[in-house]
């Protein structure tokens, strides 16, 4: 069957108009970075927010005197450490769990502590160590309830208060850290970190 030039020429206008939209809607660019650079493009929490606190409540905690405190108690021995929950009461989706992994490397890394797995990793260790038990020979199997204790537990939250008006925004993010003897419910340590960002925006309503 055919078509008019009128019915034709709409069909050809409707094809671009779709293949302007796809190119539209397709990145212009895209570009590899280091995964050190600092970048904020948002204002809101990033990676490099996460990475920097985290490095800054580990070095802040690790200056306290409970190290010294314990490892004079304990024959020079490390204090063993488990990093718990940080509660997000910001308004914004947070990564807690990758920022619960920069503590943990941040006290790892340091050397002076101990850190144990978490609740979740140690059913996963748990089992493989279970099935040892009946498969692995004899000679390298893992013993059974010989788990390293943690003396103390890392937890906190992390906070967020929003101001704006016009083209201007000002975000600002407190964290705090509390290290909690285990046996006590004592608070051996307690931290914070605030970040504070202005932002521009080009117009109102971006």
């Amino acid at each position: 069957m055919a078509h008019s030039p009128l019915v034709r020429a709409a069909g050809r206008t409707a094809l671009v108009a779709l293949v302007a939209l796809g190119s539209a809607c397709s990145p212009k660019q895209v570009s590899r970075i280091d995964p050190a650079t600092v970048t904020d493009l948002s204002g809101r929490w990033n990676d490099t927010d996460s990475r920097l606190v985290a490095n800054e409540l580990i070095k802040q905690s690790l200056d306290g005197a409970w190290v010294k405190r314990f490892s004079d108690s304990h024959g020079g021995a490390a204090p063993t450490v488990i990093v718990g929950d940080f509660a997000n009461k910001t308004y914004e989706h947070i990564a807690v769990g990758t920022f619960v992994n920069d503590l943990e490397r941040a006290f790892t890394n340091s050397g002076a502590v101990q850190v144990v797995a978490s609740a979740g990793e140690r059913a996963e260790i748990r089992g493989e160590r279970a099935d040892q038990q009946q498969n692995a020979n004899v000679s390298t199997r893992n013993r059974m309830g010989n788990e390293t204790g943690a003396k103390y537990m890392l937890q906190g939250e992390i906070q967020a208060i929003e101001d704006s008006e016009g083209k201007e925004k000002v975000v600002f993010y407190q964290v705090d850290a509390t290290l909690v003897d285990l046996e006590s419910n004592a608070k051996v340590w307690m931290g914070q970190h605030k970040i504070k960002k202005y932002i521009l925006r080009k117009r109102v309503g971006l």
